[in-house]
């Protein structure tokens, strides 16, 4: 018995791929793999910012490979997708302590909760929170570490919801307002993604300098 098509295409998808994880599940894929990235420590390695920034550039129908994705319905699936995991991260840090990160063999998700513990450190709950969703793999970890080390519920909600729409709603809207501005961008899609990355640590780094900078300053 043959295997329908649309299912072959969703077996073969690779999660490390934007537009593999778009061509196969769409917008209810965006919705799903930042519920994982940001709500379940297993889900580090799935690529959140390269995923929100290529949705958003096939919002345009641009793009070659006839893939074509709804704007509306794709925001409401990244916003969701990022707040819903973040919380749950959240929840399960508060439950389970630090357990599970203390039990991980990974030795990116032991590098990634040190430095979400060195971010609520030196910056206060509220900016941790919002920073930490541009960096890779810390975006993951904090969420439980937060819960794990008694950041106030509504503290965390208040910050992560903030941090949640300006990475999510952002990177989506960025994709879609080059996408609509340069015919055929996917072209140049891949130097795009890394420099969306790069951008996206610029808040991070800007603080680091301007905390470095105070310090010295101060007697």
């Amino acid at each position: 018995m043959a295997t329908p098509p649309h299912l072959a295409s969703q077996l073969a998808v690779n999660v490390l791929d934007a537009h593999s994880l778009l061509a196969a599940f769409g917008v209810f894929g965006v919705g799903v793999v930042l519920f994982a990235e940001t709500g379940l420590l297993i889900g580090f390695f799935l690529p959140g910012d390269s995923l929100l920034f290529t949705a958003g550039l096939l919002c345009t129908g641009s793009a070659e490979h006839g893939l074509h994705l709804s704007l509306g319905p794709l925001l409401v699936a990244a916003a969701l997708g990022a707040l819903v995991g973040s919380q749950c991260g959240f929840l399960i840090g508060r439950k389970a302590g630090g357990a599970l990160l203390a039990r991980t063999r990974s030795v990116k998700l032991r590098e990634g909760a040190r430095r979400a513990e060195e971010l609520l450190d030196r910056y206060g709950h509220a900016k941790a929170i919002v920073l930490a969703r541009f960096v890779p793999v810390v975006r993951t970890v904090l969420n439980p570490v937060a819960g794990a080390l008694g950041v106030p519920t509504r503290t965390f909600t208040v910050w992560q919801v903030t941090g949640g729409l300006i990475w999510s709603l952002g990177l989506t809207l960025a994709g879609y307002a080059l996408g609509s501005s340069i015919p055929n961008v996917d072209k140049y899609l891949l130097p795009l993604i890394a420099l969306i990355v790069v951008v996206s640590l610029v808040p991070l780094a800007a603080e680091v300098l301007r905390s470095r900078r105070a310090a010295k300053e101060t007697p």
